[in-house]
Parts: structure tokens; C-alpha cells; sequence
């Protein structure tokens, strides 16, 4: 029952319902229900002697009664207001409608269901709390994640443009390269090609020079020896000893002066092979012009105290010899070690431009370790109508005689007071 059902004014006209009646107070018992029963239906009773239209009224309030009793006193309250309240609103042209009321045993499932789920939302509240927790828990070790990496894609940038600049200087380095040995080769092929142009003038002039003075070579040679059988033994001399200090020989001595002037004023470092490509000293150019003009090509010069530069001076003496006898002169280093052999080849291919395939028993160089081969070859070049030069390296102490025959010798002697000293600084 509502409190608006409750306050709903009770009509004067009701003769049953006097002040005294009102307030006299309902005793009911509340240790038994059914006492309560009795004393309403009592009261029923004597409400239906004023009124029978309303027997069927209180028929329905005590059905009603009887479905909706609790032992609350609450409820017992408003079942009495309920069953006053239609007796005092009889004339009124409408009832007002009974509510009904929830049992009890609804109102536990209700608490308890309520209880549940309090008990659910303090258990989701935890919940959403733990999962904020682990949420930014995870979105701090994804932003470290992220951090990290982008730290090492940063670096992995960064090393990767230093590659990338690397590369890129040495691509420009080699297209550098490539750029200068070309010019360079190039350069050193027209250098060359000049170079043999000169070559093939000044050869040309010089055999024109050559032939003109050999056609008075025959007017001074009496023919009549052979006859007589004694020009024999000086056949092989004239012809085979190269005689630089002869009036006869003028020509080629200027040759040889104009070659050692160009050697020491106008060095030609690309020129062609057998040329001398080295720069050459006033004071080497004298030891050779020296060799040539006062020892006749035989005989032996002072050490410079190098070998390389006594490599130098030989290299100087082949190159005239070659320019004079061209495919006839043969080379014959002796020297008492392969080291120092081995020396004398890499010194003569820098200095004359030649290469390994120079160097052989039928070409143009030949290494020996002992005089008497070196002897031997020197014999069999003669015969074939070579010209042998014999180049003794100073670490010879000891000459054999049978190299003393040929006609054109280069010793280099050792200094008396370095004599015992065997390996030079280079």
C-alpha cells in the first residue's frame, strides 16, 4: 500500500465509523497468524449487517489478506490500511487499486542478488584496474621497443651513409685512376712513338755516317796479304777489336761523345728498349768516355760503391755499343752470387728498358756464376760474328786469364780498403 492510498480522505457519511471506534486501537496477537484471521473476520462480520453489497469486498481484501500475510509487522500495518481504507471510500465513485505486495522470499533473492553484484562489480573494478596496469605496463615496454629500435635503424642509417660515401669516393678515386693511366698511357705511347722516330733518324744518319766511312776501310788493307798468308792472324783483330782511339774511327768517336752528351743533357725516360733511361752524371759520363777512349773498351774502372750505380755506368756502355752494333752485341754479367745476378737483371731492365725475355743463353743478357763459362759463351759468340761484352761485378777478387782475350772487358774493381766488404747500401 502507498502513502497516497493512505491519505485518502475517509467520508462523514459512514454512521459505523465514529470518532470512538477510530480511536480505539486493534489488538491483534503477533505470536499467532490465525488469531489475526479471526478478529478480521469478526470485523467483517459486523460491517456486513450495515452493508451487504460490501460482504464480497471484504471477501476479496481477505483472499487478498490471506495471499499477501507476513509475519512482519509491516506488513500487517498496511494490510489493516488496506482493509479500512474501502470500507471509507464505499460512496466514492471509484477504488482505489490494490498494489501487491513482493514476498519475502523475493526480497532475499533481491538482496542477495544485489549483494552478487556488488560482490561482480568490485570484482570487475579490481579487474579493470589490473588490465589499466598491465595496459600501461605494455604500452611503456612498446614505447622502449619502439625507442630501441628506432635507435638501431638510426645507427644501422648512419652506417650505412658512411658505406655509401666510402664507396662513393672510391668509385670517384678509380674513375680517377682510370682517367690518369690512361692520359698516362697514352702519353707514355706517343713518348715512345717519338722516341723511335728519333731513334730511327738518328740511326739512319748514323749508318749513312757509317757507310760512308767504311768504303775507305778497304782502300787502307793491302790485298795482297791472303796471298802471303800473313795477314791471318790480324784478320779476326781488325774487324773484331772495336779500335776507339784510331784517326780512322773519328766518326764513330763523335758518335759515341754526341751519345754521352745526350745522356747527361736530354734524358729520354720512355725511350725505346736498349736506350738508356736513367738520369746521368757529369762524373759517370767521364768514367765511361774514359773506359772508351782510354782503355779502348778493355780494362777495368773504379767502383763507385754501389752497385747500382756501377749498373748505371754499364747500362750507359751497352746503349752506345748497342746504337754501334745493334743485334751483334752480346751482354755477359759474372758475378760470384744469384743475388747479386739478380741484382744486375732488375738493375739493366730499369736502366735499359728491357724485359725477361732479354735474358738468355742466345739473347741479348746472359748471368754467370763461373769465369769459364762465361769464357766458353763469349768463344762461341765470336764464332757465330757476335761482339762480346764481358761486365765483371766487383765482388770478383780473382780474374781468370781466359777472359782477358776478348776484346771488350768491364771490370769493376773494389776499393782496396773496402775490399773484405761484400754487400753494398743500396
Amino acid at each position: 500500500m502507498t502513502s497516497d492510498e493512505s491519505q485518502t480522505p475517509k467520508p462523514d457519511n459512514q454512521p459505523w465509523e465514529d470518532s470512538e471506534e477510530q480511536d480505539k486501537p486493534l489488538n491483534f496477537s503477533m505470536d499467532a497468524p490465525n488469531g489475526k484471521l479471526e478478529e478480521i473476520n469478526l470485523l467483517d462480520e459486523s460491517q456486513s449487517e450495515s452493508n451487504t453489497e460490501k460482504d464480497t469486498d471484504t471477501d476479496l481484501d481477505l483472499e487478498n489478506f490471506n495471499f499477501f500475510a507476513s509475519p512482519s509487522e509491516e506488513a500487517e500495518d498496511e494490510f489493516l490500511q488496506e482493509l479500512v481504507a474501502p470500507n471509507s471510500a464505499r460512496e466514492t465513485p471509484a477504488e482505489t487499486p490494490l498494489i501487491p505486495l513482493a514476498k519475502p522470499s523475493n526480497l532475499s533473492q533481491l538482496q542477495q542478488q544485489e549483494q552478487a553484484l556488488r560482490q561482480e562489480i568490485a570484482r570487475l573494478q579490481a579487474t579493470h584496474k589490473q588490465l589499466s596496469a598491465q595496459l600501461a605496463q605494455t604500452q611503456s615496454a612498446m614505447s622502449k621497443v619502439v625507442q630501441e629500435g628506432l635507435a638501431q635503424m638510426e645507427q644501422r642509417k648512419q652506417a650505412l651513409q658512411i658505406s655509401i660515401e666510402q664507396l662513393e669516393r672510391r668509385q670517384e678515386r678509380i674513375r680517377t685512376e682510370m682517367r690518369t693511366s690512361f692520359a698516362g698511357v697514352s702519353q707514355d705511347l706517343a713518348i715512345r712513338v717519338q722516341g723511335f722516330k728519333d731513334y730511327l733518324t738518328g740511326s739512319l744518319q748514323d749508318l749513312a755516317t757509317a757507310v760512308e766511312q767504311l768504303e775507305l776501310a778497304p782502300k787502307t788493307r793491302p790485298e795482297p796479304q791472303p796471298a802471303t798468308r800473313q795477314p791471318k792472324p790480324q784478320e779476326p783483330e781488325q774487324p773484331a777489336t772495336p779500335q776507339f782511339t784510331e784517326q780512322r774511327f773519328q766518326a764513330t768517336t763523335k758518335q759515341i761523345r754526341r751519345l754521352l752528351d745526350q745522356y747527361r743533357n736530354q734524358p729520354d725516360y720512355y725511350g725505346p728498349p736498349w736506350q738508356l733511361r736513367r738520369t746521368f752524371e757529369p762524373v759517370q759520363a767521364e768514367r765511361v768516355s774514359n773506359w772508351f777512349f782510354k782503355q779502348g773498351g778493355r780494362g777495368a774502372l773504379r767502383t763507385t760503391g754501389s752497385r747500382l750505380q756501377n749498373i748505371l755506368i754499364s747500362s750507359a756502355i751497352i746503349s752506345i755499343l748497342y746504337t754501334l752494333y745493334d743485334t751483334r752485341l752480346r751482354i755477359l754479367v759474372l758475378a760470384n752470387t744469384p743475388e747479386r745476378l739478380g741484382d744486375w737483371r732488375r738493375g739493366l731492365q730499369d736502366c735499359l728498358g728491357i724485359s725477361r725475355t732479354d735474358f738468355g743463353p742466345d739473347r741479348g743478357v746472359t748471368l754467370f756464376e763461373d769465369a769459364e763459362a762465361a769464357a766458353i759463351r763469349a768463344e762461341r759468340a765470336i764464332e757465330a760474328n757476335q761482339m762480346p761484352l764481358i761486365i765483371i761485378d766487383d765482388s770478383e777478387e780473382k780474374i781468370s786469364l781466359s777472359l782477358l782475350q776478348f776484346p771488350l772487358l768491364l771490370a769493376f774493381a773494389p776499393d782496396p780498403q773496402t775490399l773484405r766488404e761484400r754487400d753494398f747500401d743500396y
